[in-house]
């Protein structure tokens, strides 16, 4: 069966929303209940949020004697309030892995526990080139030496408290998203690329009136950057897995910004064999370029899984994308590569 069209303006649409709805880990459930809203609009989906705050949809397929699932995670890297300083400023703790540098000049948002939202940036201690000379430059960028300067009228920590902010309150980074040339670029493609893909292919199947072949779970999770993501929310009878996930660009990588990946090893091993050899074969047949390629500092929802000794095959496809946990970019290619690919898989036998 050919794949069905894609609607890429959706798609592009979908993930611009995603991107500026702010979903550090742990803080999610925004992200959670606008990726549910798209998906409510297609009728023969079942929708539910597990006790962990992740979406679980399932579509009934053609059959249901070899049932399958994907999964793409919807949290950020991010950070959470660590301590409010004598000055009136936010000392942070990091959630999810990125170096310090690759946030130093960002815009942020605080969120209080009351609800209230507000604006900052993070910046060294010691930012002024003016008042602190090569110091700035010599300065190391860590937990100890970034700070949040809260555009608020503060200058120590009473009047910040006063504000309603506490320690353990999350902070999101601003995406900055843009399109342009066919790029996306953005913080957080990682993984929110991915969520839209799928979010896209189940829209083209529903427009062409398709089932996918088999009884498919899609579980969005939100845990994914702290390691226990998809650990847990799949249905017991499901038997092969596909994350979809970022692919990283870099020296030494055959991944580019313009294909879809299939990673077949990470920093937990090889993914299954026979299912990374099968998503290859459905990807020649359907004349859908890609890479393959090994990522040696990354982990996945798929390995999250498997760390619980769950029985079923793992494989892991998705975008590349350059200057992972930075501020990345990807092309409109290889989001249109991946859903194809996605498609190709739920039209499988």
């Amino acid at each position: 069966m050919p794949i069905p069209s894609i609607n890429t303006a959706y798609l592009l649409d979908f993930l611009v929303g995603l991107l500026n709805t702010p979903s550090p880990t742990g803080y999610t459930q925004d992200a959670i209940v606008y990726t549910q809203k798209a998906l409510a609009a297609f009728p023969q989906l079942k929708l539910k949020q597990t006790r962990k705050g992740a979406l679980l949809v399932t579509w009934p397929g053609q059959a249901d004697d070899r049932p399958r699932a994907l999964t793409a995670h919807v949290d950020t890297l991010g950070a959470m309030v660590k301590e409010i300083k004598s000055n009136g400023r936010l000392r942070m703790t990091q959630l999810g892995g990125y170096p310090w540098n690759a946030v130093e000049g960002e815009g942020v948002t605080v969120f209080t526990r009351s609800g209230h939202k507000l604006r900052g940036s993070i910046l060294l201690q010691a930012a002024s080139s003016h008042v602190y000379g090569s110091k700035v430059s010599s300065m190391a960028r860590d937990a100890e030496t970034l700070e949040i300067r809260l555009d608020e009228r503060t200058t120590n920590e009473q009047e910040t408290r006063a504000l309603g902010i506490e320690v353990g309150d999350f902070v999101s980074f601003d995406p900055r998203v843009e399109l342009t040339n066919g790029f996306v670029r953005s913080r957080h493609l990682d993984d929110k690329a991915c969520v839209a893909c799928l979010v896209a292919a189940v829209q083209a199947l529903q427009t062409a009136g398709i089932q996918p072949r088999q009884t498919t779970s899609f579980l969005i999770s939100n845990f994914e950057e702290v390691g226990h993501g998809a650990s847990t929310g799949f249905p017991a009878n499901v038997g092969e897995l596909v994350v979809v996930d970022m692919a990283a660009v870099g020296d030494g990588q055959t991944s580019d910004e313009f294909h879809v990946t299939l990673c077949v090893k990470d920093s937990g091993g090889p993914y299954h064999h026979e299912l990374s050899t099968r998503l290859r074969n459905i990807a020649d047949e359907n004349q859908i370029p890609y890479k393959v390629d090994i990522y040696p500092y990354y982990g996945s929802d798929g390995g999250a899984l498997l760390r619980t000794g769950a029985d079923l095959q793992v494989a892991l496809i998705g975008p590349g994308l350059d200057a992972s946990h930075n501020y990345e970019r990807t092309h409109t290619d290889a989001l249109v590569a991946t859903t194809q690919w996605i498609l190709a898989y739920l039209l499988s036998d």
